[in-house]
């Protein structure tokens, strides 16, 4: 039985309020992480703007993804420091079923561009000759949009279910931002039905992009193993290991939250930081550090500004 079934018009996120004497600390943390999450995925998409050498699929999707990595991370963050910093911590229904459409939507597209990304190392290193006429730059821009177009119609679908009904009183939120499984357990309707639903969807496309790019690695480790020189066989390893890291992280750390068991307890605010803050703040440093295309890239824009300045 709900307790009391009255029109909510927001809600309480509790989020961090629970850990009163480290609010402080958490906020210098996460926003220490936030400030170079944000300028490493905007030097990307800067980066492969102004330099013609990395108008390729792959800059191309790597810039898509930092795209969706700083619109996810502004869905959450920037709310979740604001918070941390005040004693009333209030979100609007509306803004509520936003938040949530936009970091759903914003992750399914994370997911599928990092399964793109998969395929365009498969056809790179399983069919270089056919390469240039399977990925041309205008196939990667409409791959790019069906990323979004599918994991923003699984997040509306998602939203669209959660709040087709009205939400019953305490309106305490036990996270730090409009989580689906905190959200719909508030529903006056019979949420633990819809939470199965929702939790399915996502689980299963979880699990199936992660499949599918586990299957695009299988063919390239059987195609990178018959190539005879070992010169060979590390440039292979080194063109895609910057992305099978970051698809460790990324599908490690959202399978704690969605695979975990509702009975296992734990704290969900502090089990959703991994994947809000922590994989954000790592997935452009692997992607740049160990990349000399992207540092070339930097040096020659940092050698034209050192030239207009003198």
């Amino acid at each position: 039985m709900k307790i009391n079934q009255t029109v909510l018009e927001e809600f309480i996120l509790v989020g961090f309020s629970v850990y009163p004497h480290a609010q402080t600390f958490l906020f210098v943390v996460f926003f220490c992480l936030y400030l170079p999450t944000l300028t490493g995925n905007l030097a990307i998409m800067g980066l492969t703007w102004v330099d013609r050498r990395l108008h390729t699929p792959m800059y191309l999707f790597l810039s898509a993804l930092s795209f969706s990595e700083t619109c996810y991370t502004l869905t959450i963050i920037p709310k979740m420091l604001a918070d941390l910093l005040v004693k009333y911590r209030s979100i609007s229904v509306i803004g509520c079923g936003l938040q949530m459409s936009s970091f759903l939507g914003l992750g399914g597209t994370n997911c599928f561009i990092l399964t793109l990304m998969g395929y365009d190392c498969f056809l790179a290193i399983c069919n270089p000759l056919r390469y240039p006429l399977l990925m041309t730059n205008m196939a990667c821009g409409k791959l790019v949009v069906s990323a979004w177009v599918a994991g923003f119609f699984i997040s509306v679908t998602e939203t669209g279910m959660i709040f087709r009904g009205s939400f019953c009183c305490p309106n305490l939120v036990k996270h730090f931002f409009c989580h689906m499984r905190a959200i719909v357990r508030l529903s006056c309707l019979d949420s633990k039905l819809t939470e199965f639903i929702v939790t399915a969807i996502s689980v299963s496309g979880l699990i199936g992009t992660f499949l599918l790019i586990i299957l695009t690695y299988v063919f390239i480790l059987s195609t990178v193993l018959r190539i005879p020189s070992a010169e060979g066989k590390q440039k292979a390893f080194s063109t895609c290991a910057s992305h099978l890291t970051v698809v460790i992280i990324h599908f490690g750390f959202a399978s704690i939250v969605y695979l975990k068991p509702e009975a296992s307890g734990g704290d969900d605010t502090l089990i959703a930081i991994p994947y809000t803050v922590i994989t954000p703040f790592l997935s452009p440093l692997i992607f740049t550090l160990r990349n000399k295309d992207m540092k070339n890239a930097f040096r020659k824009v940092l050698g034209k500004t050192n030239s207009l300045n003198k």
